[in-house]
């Protein structure tokens, strides 16, 4: 099964002529999850040409405008098109107060439903939306207004059916190697019961994306980014910025490729959120300090497309 994350966007605090604000298009076959609408959110997705009217779910960090002012414009174009579909937007307190306030001043026609769930406690790490196979979890963040990280997680997988074993036990080929794989035990006819655990390995992790901008480094998400795949990251300003950075409640690209760096399991970095003080040249000093503490650091850039894969078959 594909799961692919899209860069749309990559700027903070004002978009530039080749940098969006930030936001995130994560697809896993057929939903599409956006994390953060910053604005440019609508030129990306129509240059990647992805199904935006798709979109299952909308998760909002904060509420800070160069994360949220491309949202009235997402979803009065989902009003255009045939959508049964519902919308649901997740976010820390007043998300819905903002697309509340939009819809009646800008008289928006929305012919579908949008379904706002607020984070009842954005203190408190937790699940925010589920599905079979999946769940989105969101953790606290600390900025200078109520902010959240959000996790993709995959359950795990079933372990790698041994058909060598299945022989050997005297398991025939046929249905009942399926219902083995499927974690099931099953009995043969001398009456022998086979497990599905004698011949199918431990469970497999499924894949992990981490999103998370606008904060200071707290040691708390060392555990929630901890089994990233990929961890989408800001890294705001370099070292010789760090007052600024700190002032402001942002990471830098160290602090960034530090939390990499101390969690447990992170497969790659990359960096987002950038300061428009830096053009896309001097942006190579973001990653050169970030590379020195985790290798694996990248630069993201509006329109990315980053696959996940498994990181075992």
């Amino acid at each position: 099964m594909n799961l692919e994350a899209f860069i749309l966007g990559c700027g903070g605090m004002m978009p530039l002529p080749n940098r969006h604000l930030t936001s995130m298009l994560l697809r896993r076959e057929g939903d599409l999850f956006l994390f953060d609408c910053g604005e440019g959110t609508q030129v990306s997705l129509r240059r990647l040409n992805l199904r935006w009217k798709k979109i299952t779910a909308i998760f909002i960090t904060h509420t800070h405008a160069d994360h949220i002012t491309g949202l009235p414009g997402m979803l009065m174009l989902s009003a255009q098109v045939d959508r049964t579909d519902p919308l649901y937007i997740i976010g820390p307190p007043r998300v819905r107060d903002y697309i509340e306030a939009n819809r009646r001043v800008l008289e928006m026609y929305i012919n579908y439903e949008i379904i706002v769930q607020e984070i009842g406690d954005p203190d408190v790490p937790g699940t925010v939306f589920e599905r079979p196979g999946y769940a989105v979890r969101s953790f606290p963040a600390r900025h200078t207004r109520t902010c959240v990280g959000y996790s993709f997680v995959e359950e795990p997988r079933n372990g790698v059916f041994d058909p060598d074993a299945a022989v050997a036990a005297g398991v025939p080929r046929g249905p009942l190697w399926s219902v083995l794989q499927n974690g099931e035990s099953v009995r043969l006819e001398d009456g022998r019961v086979v497990a599905s655990s004698d011949v199918v390995g431990p469970a497999r992790p499924g894949r992990k994306v981490t999103f998370l901008t606008d904060s200071v480094k707290l040691d708390s998400f060392r555990d929630e980014v901890s089994g990233s795949d990929l961890l989408i990251c800001e890294g705001m300003f370099d070292e010789s910025l760090r007052e600024s950075a700190v002032s402001k409640k942002h990471m830098t690209a160290r602090d960034a490729a530090t939390l990499a760096s101390e969690a447990t399991g992170v497969g790659k970095m990359g960096l987002i959120h950038y300061s428009p003080r830096y053009t896309d040249h001097e942006l190579k000093a973001l990653l050169q300090e970030a590379k020195g503490v985790f290798p694996r650091s990248f630069l993201t850039r509006d329109r990315l497309h980053l696959p996940v894969e498994y990181r075992d078959t």
